[in-house]
């Protein structure tokens, strides 16, 4: 297993991309026992002792099938509960630049779901709701902390919608769509639904996905943002070399001390937490600081911002 594990495409996560082109050849409909401890596929059976030696055999019977896979794939998890931890973000964005128009660009887009945190509702407990509430995508998300998120009923307009990936998947090829629900695991049905609910609203409305370096590509995109809207750039989890890091920043202090731009990005916290930060350049003042702190698939969110 080891062995065949290290065909893994260098700086991905092995574990996940390993366990994602299993699923994924389960859910093409590779027949299998083992199907028989997939919830994604209406398996029922516990973990027993059983079950290593037969996710060992059918590894081995797929070996050549899950070689290919995982040196040619990525680990690219569109998860689109994070929306719910993204908004409250958009809230301090559309406050500081006055309610003028977004543009959205999304370093580490995938297909591009978190690009579409307009089309959906949000929960966060019972007395807390926003957004589209006639949305098929209902996103459920706890609050920690003693400081609520700001949240509004009229969500920002957006006006222009890009993300930029080495690998942009296509919503419109059934086999993209299957490996972004392979990458979630079996037994998070939620998820899964969320999933399968805003892919059906992204293949109605598509979003500019461009293909390439996401520190390489930006300035053409920072150069068609219209006069009328606000740059505002996400990169949530995406790895970039310190060179990279330096350049993307020096793209964004470039261009605001021309024109307002903010930044949303995350920054690993702990094994499951990550912090939520905001970079805002508003009128050529720079303001950096972690808003909130969230679960990575967007569970819960604690607000730390205190300013509505």
């Amino acid at each position: 297993m080891l062995s065949l594990a290290a065909h893994g495409r260098t700086g991905e996560r092995v574990p996940n991309l390993f366990f994602a082109a299993v699923h994924f050849l389960l859910l093409t409909g590779a027949q299998h026992p083992l199907s028989l401890w997939y919830r994604s596929l209406s398996g029922s059976r516990v973990p027993d002792e059983d079950l290593y030696p037969c996710f060992r055999s059918f590894c081995l019977a797929h070996q050549e099938e899950v070689r290919e896979l995982i040196s040619t794939r990525r680990v690219q998890t569109n998860e689109v509960s994070r929306s719910a931890c993204l908004l409250p973000a958009f809230a301090l964005v559309a406050q500081k630049s006055k309610s003028r128009p977004l543009s959205l660009v999304d370093i580490g887009a995938s297909a591009g779901l978190n690009l579409f945190w307009d089309h959906y509702a949000y929960h966060y407990g019972e007395l807390l709701c926003c957004g589209d509430m006639n949305s098929p995508v209902q996103i459920q998300c706890a609050l920690r902390g003693n400081t609520l998120p700001p949240v509004f009923k009229a969500l920002p307009k957006v006006i222009a919608r890009s993300g930029i990936d080495l690998n942009p998947i296509d919503m419109r090829q059934p086999e993209e769509v299957l490996w972004l629900r392979a990458l979630i695991w079996p037994e998070h049905s939620e998820r899964a639904r969320l999933l399968r609910r805003a892919i059906g609203i992204l293949q109605q409305n598509p979003p500019t996905l461009i293909r390439g370096d996401g520190v390489d590509s930006l300035p053409a995109v920072m150069h068609s943002v219209s006069d009328d809207s606000v740059l505002c750039i996400i990169r949530i989890f995406t790895q970039l070399p310190p060179a990279s890091r330096h350049r993307l920043y020096s793209f964004i202090y470039e261009y605001g001390a021309k024109r307002d731009v903010f930044l949303i990005s995350a920054k690993q916290h702990g094994r499951d937490v990550s912090e939520l930060h905001l970079l805002s350049i508003v009128d050529g003042v720079r303001d950096e600081k972690c808003v909130a702190y969230f679960q990575n698939h967007g569970a819960w969110i604690e607000w730390l911002d205190p300013r509505p």
